[in-house]
């Protein structure tokens, strides 16, 4: 099969530095809450916080950024998906700017699971779980009721457990749960698909997005 264009002549590109910096920090804050901290702790949701800050930001600068981060130059659209898809079956290679519409469809994907997973953590976090409340007064009260009435305590209890179960299992959580799930199946996608796109076209995409310097020039 016959290329049209040859991407593995063209220099690397390279993603602007802010772009690089919100997808590593979204990585590292994904590999925090999953593998590293408990779930429903204070550092979870303080990192579910840090990690809406970012996904913030990068969504402020797909308006204001640079051409190729921003919205227009990999709008979502299933029929540009599928021309792509019929571009890899023929072995036709094509150059964008940005990324490609495979790619476009996954970005929006990913956002959209880390956005829903963003809403329902806030809405099931308590108001004194952000980072700006000061919770030390907080614990110090509730530890002086706690000791001060300890036969109550032990008497709402199993009406607390229920409660705490009924809340657990409710439909944020669900919708949490799931939210979760698609974004790993999501991200295994992702990686297979920059590997696979790094092996058809000879493009270094790991390399365009690393967050430190290599020597490469945008293509």
């Amino acid at each position: 099969m016959t290329a049209k264009t040859t991407e593995a002549s063209l220099p690397t590109r390279r993603w602007d530095p802010l772009v690089r910096i919100t997808h590593w920090g979204i990585v590292v804050a994904i590999i925090v809450n999953a593998l590293v901290v408990e779930e429903g702790s204070g550092i979870h949701i303080s990192v579910g916080y840090a990690l809406a800050a970012l996904l913030a930001l990068r969504l402020l600068w797909g308006l204001i950024g640079p051409p190729e981060a921003r919205f227009s130059a990999f709008p979502p659209s299933p029929l540009r998906a599928f021309a792509h898809v019929r571009e890899i079956s023929s072995g036709t290679r094509t150059t964008h700017a940005s990324h490609n519409p495979l790619g476009a469809l996954m970005v929006y994907a990913i956002w959209s699971c880390l956005a829903a997973i963003i809403a329902t953590g806030i809405a099931m976090a308590p108001p004194s779980a952000a980072p700006w409340t000061n919770r030390e007064g907080k614990e110090h009260v509730e530890a002086g009721v706690q000791a001060s009435t300890p036969v109550a305590a032990e008497r709402e209890d199993d009406g607390e457990a229920e409660e705490t179960g009924e809340r657990e299992e409710g439909p944020l959580t669900e919708i949490h749960e799931i939210a979760v799930n698609l974004l790993y199946l999501l991200i295994a996608l992702h990686l297979a698909g920059v590997i696979f796109e790094t092996r058809r076209s000879g493009r270094q995409i790991v390399t365009s997005m690393l967050p430190w310097p290599t020597g490469s020039k945008r293509g």
